[in-house]
Order: C-alpha cells, then structure tokens, then sequence
C-alpha cells in the first residue's frame, strides 16, 4: 500500500471509530477490568502481616492479585482496584495517582487478606524491624498501574445491574455487642448481547480462614471466591471489601464439607470452602438483581487530619517501622502542622488521610480509609451505652448509610489508606470496670489510632455528604 492510500485509511478508520463514539446515547456507560500478579518472590524473606511477627513465608499456594474496574461516561473515568493484601496506606493512592493523570478519581483497596505479605511495616522481624520491603512495595504499585491501564484498554459500552442477599451464617463477629453487617452487593455488566464481561462483588468479612500458622503465601478465601465467579460467568471478577470492623471474621463459623463434615479453622480446606460459599452468595445476589443506572458520575473526597493516641502506633513512627508523613495535632481535623525530621517531635502526631463518596447514578459508595464497625456504617451503635464503657455519654456518630440517599449504597474499606478500627467512642473499653460483666478488655483499640477516630471520620463523612464540592 502506497503511503498516500495508508494516510487515507487510517483517517477513515479514525473517523469511523469518532462516528460509532457519536452514535451511543449519552448516558452510555463504558466499563473495562483488568488485573495484575504481585506475589512477591521468595528469594529474600517475605513477612505475612496479620498476625503476629516474624510469620515469615515458606511458598507460595496461590497468587497475590491487583484487580481493577475502569468506568467511564462523558469523558470521566473512576478507577477501582482491590490488591490482595493487608492494607495500604494513603501515599500509596496518591503515588498511583500520579501516575495515571487523566482520571476524574481512583480507589485504591486492600482485601485486609491476612495471609499475603506485610505492605504496611507491622509485622516483621520484631516489634523495632518493619516488614516491608520497599521493592516489593514498588512492583505492588506498579501492578495497581498495570491492572487500570489494562482495564481502560478493554473498555466496551454495557448494561448494569444490581442486587444483594444476606447471610448471617456465614459472620462470626468476634465483639460485643454483636452487631454483624451481613449483606453482600453484586454488580454485573453485560455487553449488548448479554454477554457478562465483568462481575464486582463486595462483602464484609476479614479474609483471615487460614489463621495465625500457616506460612503460605494466599489470598485467603477471596481467591477461591473469585475463581468459583469466573468459572460461573466466564468473565473477570473484582472483589472489595466492606466493613470488616467489629470483628467480622470467617474464623469460628462453621463450614461442612460436601459429606456434611466440620471443617476446621487454619485449613485451605475450609478456606477453599468458604470462599465458594461466598461466591454462591454472589449468585444468590445477582439472581435477584435489577437493572441499575450507574450514570452520570459525582464525586466528593476530602482529605483530612486524625490524632494518634495509640501509644504502640507513636512508637512505632519513633523507631520508622512505620513509614508514612506524620504531622502534628492541632486540635483541628482541618489544619495539622507539618513535622521538622531534623527536631525531636514534640505534642500528639496525627496522619493525613480520606474519605470519599461516589454517586454513580442510582449507586453511592462509601470509600473509608480502615476498618469500621457496623454500628456505624448502620447507625446501629448502643443505646444507652453499658455502664463500664470508658466514654457511656460519648455522642452517638452519623451513621454511614444514613448520609447516602440513593436507591443503592455500597461501602469499600480500606479505601486509599489503613488506618485500623473505627469504632464507636461509646464503645471504647479499656479501662476496668470492663463491658457485660467481662473480666478483660475486648480485642479492637489495641489497633485503633484512638477514641476520636469515629467521631472524626463520620463527621467528616456527614459534612461532605451534605457539602456541595462535586468534582
């Protein structure tokens, strides 16, 4: 072909490809998912986070995954990505959003998956040695960067649909009082001719079956999850998860073999199990499911200051095991003050992080930055408060779902950062005389950054809920 006719063929084909653009409707919604390994390589140590320290890998049983969903209408594109790992902090989404100039937002997620490597400093060595390792953090990012430009290369206009289904059974919640949110979310895309190209599900459960010995590299049971989603719709599948705080967990709920048999916590067995009852759920879900309206996109972020008054948290920014910008409280969840490196820190630190709000037409999600408790997500915390409460005249926080008003809501944890539990200041317990008659504290402000978090977060939740700075 001479050069001439080649110049006139690719202006056609451009033409052509502008024309079929024109010629969907304007409410069109495009959507494209992609994915990215990120097991890390056993040829150096390989701390699991989660449990306790110095858990360090022996091999690998199943991948580590970076998953993502590109949506885009009018020109506006959102990212969504959930990596298998235990969490990442805030400078994380802002480094992979450097490096995807473009989008109007990206989410990034972690699974909080308790049997993949330590992305966050907590569990290495010992309690003076971080776990991460900063190669393996850089291929981490690089494979959310990977996941969402693969997913924009295959995006495809398609229809939504929605749906949900409960299932209690399938929650242990490690904490009084037991409060469990136990609904699941599960969105499906189909092309024009009804082929599924996508599924994303959200539930809100720690991927924590495989327990505190096991030193293989998993994603716990949201591997199994997926992979029973794939082979069913012969399509990618994107898992988020949701509100984790509390403790929704797998451990202790009981889960039969195809014989009827226990199976035990700490196995892959009941692990695999598990994550193929979740995805029945899933099924469960998007049978029921209604078509949804996911256009046009609003979005609300806000950044902001929490105080840390976790003692073992400030020492661990003190011996850099944890490595993130620290700043310093000034009272006012707006204005922190920035941290000489070179002077001795001086007053409570605090950390920057986010929150968002996602309106995708007839869908809102909530993107908050660690693990809250269903007390707050569903405006559920206790009244009166038990008298042996370290705060019983705390306020009541805003709950989370009573700030979105659209016909579906959804909420994505640990979104853009980890920052631990978020749980009710009139729950907090851990001066004696202890809740319900116990005898110890329960188990969650151990990895809370303090008492204020809650009221902080829904605060802040509920203002720009309210507010009107739509990007």
């Amino acid at each position: 072909m001479c050069r001439t006719n080649l110049v006139t063929a690719i202006v056609l084909v451009s033409l052509l490809g502008t024309h079929a653009a024109a010629q969907q409707p304007a409410d069109t919604l495009f959507v494209g998912f992609g994915q990215a390994d990120v097991t890390p390589h056993l040829t150096k140590p390989v701390y699991l986070a989660g449990f306790g320290k110095n858990r360090q890998a022996t091999k690998v049983h199943d991948p580590i995954m970076a998953r993502a969903i590109v949506l885009e209408h009018d020109n506006k594109k959102i990212a969504i990505v959930a990596v298998d790992v235990v969490g990442l902090f805030n400078e994380v989404a802002q480094r992979v959003r450097q490096r995807l100039p473009g989008y109007a937002y990206i989410l990034v997620s972690s699974t909080h998956n308790h049997e993949g490597p330590d992305t966050m400093g907590l569990w290495g060595p010992n309690m003076f040695v971080s776990g991460i390792d900063a190669d393996y953090l850089k291929q981490v990012e690089s494979g959310i960067v990977e996941a969402i430009r693969q997913a924009e290369k295959t995006k495809q206009p398609v229809h939504a649909s929605i749906g949900a289904a409960k299932a209690p059974e399938l929650l242990h919640d490690g904490r009084e009082p037991y409060v469990k949110h136990d609904e699941l979310i599960a969105l499906q895309f189909e092309d024009a001719g009804k082929r599924t190209v996508g599924v994303v599900v959200q539930w809100n459960c720690h991927p924590e079956t495989l327990s505190s010995k096991n030193t293989e590299i998993s994603a716990d049971f949201v591997a199994a999850t997926v992979e029973h989603l794939k082979k069913k719709y012969r399509c990618p599948v994107v898992y988020l998860t949701g509100t984790v705080g509390g403790l929704m967990t797998s451990l202790h709920v009981e889960v039969k073999d195809d014989q009827g048999r226990p199976l035990a916590d700490g196995t892959f067995a009941k692990t695999e199990r598990y994550g193929q009852l979740v995805g029945q759920l899933a099924e469960t879900a998007l049978s029921r499911a209604k078509p949804v309206r996911l256009t046009p996109f609003e979005i609300k972020t806000k950044s902001f200051f929490m105080p840390i008054d976790n003692t073992f948290y400030v020492l661990g920014f003190n011996l850099g095991v944890l490595k993130r910008e620290a700043f310093l409280w000034t009272g006012d969840p707006h204005n922190a003050a920035p941290v000489d490196p070179k002077m001795p820190k001086k007053g409570k630190m605090c950390i920057k992080t986010e929150v968002g709000l996602l309106k995708l037409g007839e869908l809102e999600i909530a993107a908050i930055p660690g693990e809250i408790y269903p007390e707050l997500v569903l405006s559920k915390v206790q009244d009166p408060s038990d008298p042996g409460a370290d705060f019983p005249l705390a306020a009541i926080e805003p709950g989370i779902y009573a700030q979105m008003k659209s016909p579906h809501r959804m909420i994505v944890g640990l979104a853009n950062d980890e920052i631990g539990y978020i749980l009710p200041k009139r729950q907090w317990d851990v001066k004696p005389p202890y809740c319900y008659g116990r005898k110890n504290a329960q188990y969650g402000e151990e990895n809370s950054l303090g008492p204020e978090t809650a009221p902080i977060l829904c605060e802040v939740f509920r203002a720009l809920s309210a507010g009107p700075n739509m990007k």
